[in-house]
């Protein structure tokens, strides 16, 4: 079983955009490119990983 299957799945609270102005928009959008960026490179490291342990069991 991949361990990818066993991650708990994070929902993103919901927004409502109405009540934010341009300014917590900009930042709202500032927030998620930060959160973006942490999953890229949470996705690089996972892939890293894995290609070291097929490496690992391929010998």
């Amino acid at each position: 079983m991949d361990t990818d299957e066993l991650e708990a799945v994070i929902k993103p609270k919901e927004v409502d955009f109405d009540t934010l102005s341009i300014e917590e928009l900009n930042e709202y959008i500032l927030e998620l490119e930060k959160e973006i960026e942490k999953a890229k490179q949470y996705i690089s490291s996972k892939g890293k990983d894995r290609q070291n342990a097929e490496e690992l069991f391929k010998k």
